[in-house]
């Protein structure tokens, strides 16, 4: 910027730093990606798994951004919005992905902003509400031990968008669930208030675990056909990674310990009433929606 320049003109003029917002200047993740729906698959079942995984991306990057101004420190605050602007990312490629191979002329937005919550395909634990920051914690750490390995097959799919979807998104879940282990284990091992408060998070969240790892029949067909991930496959890995960051959390005990000793493991037993694959969902998401689409929807046609 030289001293002739205005403000404003050196605001909007970036074509040289690739770090101005606005939208442009930045690589697109997708670029010189086929878009061809692969031979033999079904256009119909992709864009129902393509909004699957969107709309959790899009769901729990929804209630990461109510923690901005509410988390510990400032630090914090930058990182879990961090976070959920990484998972927003992952929910505008997924449901123009939707949008494509739908070809009804919906776009991300109007997959978004336009569709009831029993369009919505998201698990159920991406709309439940955070009781305090261990709850946070322990629901981002479930999420992130889910998403990860899945995004990390997803990069073997058949259907090129979705390949580089997942091995774009490995990068950014790897850090996000860094960042919630490192929580759980310095709240779960450090006074005996944090220790019951980290207790008390995972035990809440364990029964939205098993929904993680029902497959849904389009997950089951797309998986047959070398696009999808079969969820059921991602539990050893999800046990094995919930299993380490617990125990350096002081969170786990020996298998004979009594019931009512025993603090939260992976092994629950609570079936959801419906799921969120489905389109059943709680008044949590209804709310979320009410929220994010009251600006669309007052405004028909608008566009920012």
């Amino acid at each position: 910027m030289s001293f002739d320049d205005d403000a404003y003109g050196a605001l909007t003029d970036h074509a040289d730093d690739a770090r101005w917002a606005y939208g442009t200047g930045f690589a697109d993740p997708l670029a010189g990606v086929p878009t061809a729906v692969p031979d033999g698959v079904d256009h119909a079942d992709l864009a129902t798994y393509c909004l699957m995984l969107g709309d959790d991306a899009l769901v729990m990057s929804h209630r990461l951004q109510e923690w901005v101004t509410r988390a510990p420190e400032l630090e914090d605050e930058l990182a879990l919005a961090n976070i959920g602007l990484d998972l927003l990312g992952q929910a505008r490629l997924l449901l123009t992905r939707a949008g494509e191979a739908e070809n009804a002329g919906r776009d991300e937005d109007a997959l978004a902003y336009l569709r009831d919550a029993t369009a919505f395909r998201n698990v159920r634990l991406a709309e439940r509400a955070d009781e305090d920051f261990a709850h946070l914690v322990a629901r981002l750490l479930v999420f992130s031990c889910w998403r990860l390995p899945l995004l990390d097959r997803l990069a073997a799919s058949r259907d090129p968008v979705l390949a580089a979807i997942g091995a774009k998104g490995v990068k950014e879940v790897t850090y996000h669930r860094e960042y919630a282990a490192q929580w759980v284990v310095r709240l779960g091992d450090g006074t005996d208030l944090s220790h019951e408060r980290m207790r008390a998070a995972i035990g809440a969240i364990l029964p939205a675990v098993g929904e993680l790892f029902e497959p849904h029949e389009v997950e089951t067909r797309l998986a047959a056909a070398g696009v999808a991930v079969e969820p059921s496959l991602l539990r050893p890995e999800f046990d094995a990674a919930m299993a380490q960051v617990l125990a350096a959390a002081t969170l786990s005990t020996s298998p004979g310990a009594e019931s009512s000793d025993r603090p939260a493991t992976v092994d629950e037993s609570t079936t959801q009433a419906g799921r969120g694959r489905d389109g059943v969902h709680g008044p949590e998401l209804a709310e979320i929606l009410a929220e994010m689409q009251e600006l669309a929807r007052a405004l028909p046609g608008g566009v920012w």
